[in-house]
């Protein structure tokens, strides 16, 4: 009797199918990753990004606040300069003046009218008024000074020219000038009483036009006067900053 033959017993087919099925997968996807289905526009991978480390979302941008600019008509906060050139604040051959004042510390310059009123010192103009509103029948005191300019020096103190009869062209609130420039003429407008003069007020700067009790004058200013006319160079920060530390800035004459 032959031999019986030994057959060797098929080895099941799914251990082959269980490795081929990724790959079969695969071919049957119908995108890849990074790859975006038939007819879309393609997106390029972020900058940054890996096949193992996606990109870091975007940085949501920081608000910047805008810097606010000081406002023209404020008194600056820099600190005030010493050793400045000062000059005396009428241009013109003959000028006269009296070391007192009626009522409050100022100073009238009497000189021709239409002679030039300039700046004390470098500084900022803080305040004009280009027109005469001044009456009689009105309140006294905020319109007194008539056409006016007031600077704030870069020494601190705030200079008041006042009865003008033209303030210069050019010559606003926040606008820069220096020892020297002119800033008007010399005039009669407001309460002159019909007299050419510049009324001429040394103070703190103190805001407001509400404060014109302040602004038209809180210092005796001749001796100034005195040494800026001789060419000197007297300045008047020292004792404004005394008075403004003593009074501050009074609410009511």
């Amino acid at each position: 009797m032959p031999s019986p033959t030994i057959r060797r017993r098929a080895r099941p087919a799914y251990p082959i199918l269980l490795l081929l099925a990724p790959v079969l997968a695969a071919g049957c996807a119908t995108t890849r990753p990074g790859v975006p289905p038939d007819g879309a526009t393609p997106t390029p991978p972020a900058v940054g990004a890996t096949a193992d480390q996606p990109a870091s979302p975007p940085a949501t941008p920081t608000a910047t606040r805008p810097t606010p600019t000081p406002s023209s008509t404020s008194p600056s906060t820099a600190a005030p300069r010493t050793g400045l050139r000062h000059v005396f604040p009428v241009r013109a051959d003959d000028v006269s003046y009296h070391p007192t004042h009626g009522a409050y510390p100022a100073t009238d310059l009497f000189a021709d009218c239409g002679e030039p009123f300039v700046a004390v010192t470098d500084g900022t103009v803080l305040e004009v008024s280009r027109v005469d509103r001044y009456t009689k029948r009105g309140p006294q005191g905020p319109e007194n000074g008539g056409l006016s300019v007031s600077l704030l020096g870069d020494d601190g103190v705030r200079y008041y020219g006042s009865h003008l009869s033209v303030v210069a062209s050019g010559v606003d609130a926040g606008v820069r000038v220096r020892a020297g420039q002119q800033l008007g003429k010399v005039g009669r407008t407001g309460n002159a009483n019909n007299v050419c003069h510049v009324h001429f007020g040394i103070s703190p700067p103190c805001t407001g036009r509400d404060g014109w009790w302040i602004r038209r004058g809180v210092l005796w200013p001749a001796r100034y006067l005195d040494s800026w006319r001789r060419g000197g160079n007297r300045e008047p920060a020292a004792e404004v900053a005394a008075w403004h530390r003593e009074h501050g800035c009074p609410k009511a004459p």
